[in-house]
């Protein structure tokens, strides 16, 4: 524990449920643990995902598949991925380190990667649940990823045999079987893969908040604060704010989402973080009769049963943090959706837009700063801070007390070293 004026043991930057989870698990070690946010607890990306534990999801978006579709997707300005002519600039130097990611070489290098880290977030979250009393808000309804014709459906054959070779469960379906898992699909879909192994949660911003509350209730403390820059000091770590607070720990944890990398920079460590922009549509939760997770993998999106409605949600915007949003695209989705589920009933919906932190190989940067040990970043997550919020979060607090207790990480972490670039 840290003595008394010295500051906390630990200052989690970020209360998302990367950030939270981290400083659950860190303060399960002893740690006396203080949480900074700009907004407070569930402000960003954690509020509004889809709310999956996307465990069969090893391959990286980072792939020769993607790079098939990319010219086709970004041809349309509102289709599954664009790139604003605004910031195409930009953002021209991560595209190259993207396009670099997807060769064969890396991308079984990082599907490896993300195996151990998927596996690891499995094998820690009912646990943790149970820890902080979420277990309820658990759902094991699975995934249906659906295909319109044969040709789409033998194009998904070499991921799926990817996913067979680590372990993973599915079973393809034709129209008949998806039927049964699933009423109401368009008949424009032929074919099928479930994957049972898929979880979710009840809805991503009320777990994230009960974090908050779990963490509170057991001693920790949150803060609001524009963290702008972090100092490194012999002993500590100084922790500089918009306010003009000091404040200062005896380690970091950086999890401060798609803003991570700006801070990263007042160390001297420049990271390729950048943003994707994802939109949904949260629909009453009578808008369709939604029994599991349905991926429209060719468009883009998915459609998610939440305790808080129906949520039509996804696509990749890379256009950074400055951009207004463009809820044209949320509405190119909800159309698709009226006619993939013509069931659907697209009245009162609520449009979203937030930022996923992403870097060119699809893997997150979870390990210390170049600069000094005391910092431990754990951002960069993708579409994936949901379902790899666990794993992480052990992680971080092997790290964390790694250096007075001899604990090595649970599994290798020099795949997500954020010097790796």
């Amino acid at each position: 524990m840290a003595a008394a004026g010295k500051g906390p043991d630990v200052i989690v930057i970020g209360a998302g449920v990367v950030g939270l989870s981290a400083a659950i698990a860190a303060a399960a070690r002893g740690l006396s643990v203080t949480v900074l946010d700009r907004e407070g607890p569930a402000a960003g990306a954690s509020a509004g995902n889809a709310g999956a534990f996307a465990f069969t999801d090893i391959l990286p978006l980072a792939s020769p598949g993607i790079l098939r579709k990319a010219p086709r997707w970004l041809i349309d300005p509102l289709g599954p991925l664009t790139v604003p002519p605004a910031y195409a600039l930009r953002i021209a130097p991560w595209m190259f380190r993207f396009w670099r990611a997807c060769s064969p070489r890396r991308v079984a290098h990082s599907t490896r990667a993300q195996t151990a880290l998927m596996d690891l977030s499995k094998a820690e979250l009912e646990p943790f649940l149970a820890q902080t009393g979420t277990v309820p808000m658990l759902r094991k309804d699975g995934n249906l990823q659906v295909y319109e014709g044969e040709a789409e459906f033998e194009a998904s054959l070499s991921g799926w045999k990817a996913r067979e070779e680590h372990g993973i469960e599915f079973r393809h379906l034709d129209a008949a079987g998806m039927a049964e898992i699933q009423p109401g699909l368009a008949p424009r879909f032929t074919h099928g893969t479930f994957t049972p192994g898929w979880y979710s949660i009840a809805d991503p911003k009320l777990y994230t908040l009960a974090l908050a509350d779990h963490f509170r209730a057991t001693g920790g403390v949150i803060g609001r604060a524009e963290v702008t820059a972090l100092r490194p000091a012999e002993d500590a770590v100084e922790v500089l704010a918009a306010d003009g607070k000091g404040r200062r720990a005896a380690q970091v944890v950086l999890a401060a989402g798609a803003f991570s990398h700006r801070i990263a920079r007042t160390i001297g460590e420049r990271i390729p973080l950048e943003t994707e922009r994802g939109y949904n549509t949260t629909l009453p939760a009578d808008a369709f009769d939604l029994r599991t997770q349905v991926t429209f993998g060719d468009h883009g999106f998915v459609v998610t049963r939440l305790a808080t409605g129906i949520r039509v949600g996804g696509a990749v915007e890379l256009g950074g943090l400055e951009l207004p949003p463009n809820f044209r695209r949320s509405e190119a989705m909800l159309a698709k959706a009226q006619a993939f589920l013509p069931g659907l009933k697209p009245q009162g919906g609520v449009k979203w837009m937030g930022f996923r932190p992403s870097l060119p190989d699809s893997l997150p940067a979870i390990g210390r700063a170049r600069a000094t040990p005391r910092v431990v970043y754990a951002f960069g997550h993708g579409h994936l801070g949901l379902t790899q919020s666990a794993g992480t979060a052990r992680i971080v607090a092997d790290l964390l007390t790694g250096q007075t207790t001899g604990q090595a990480p649970a599994i290798d972490i020099a795949p997500f070293s954020p010097q790796r670039f």
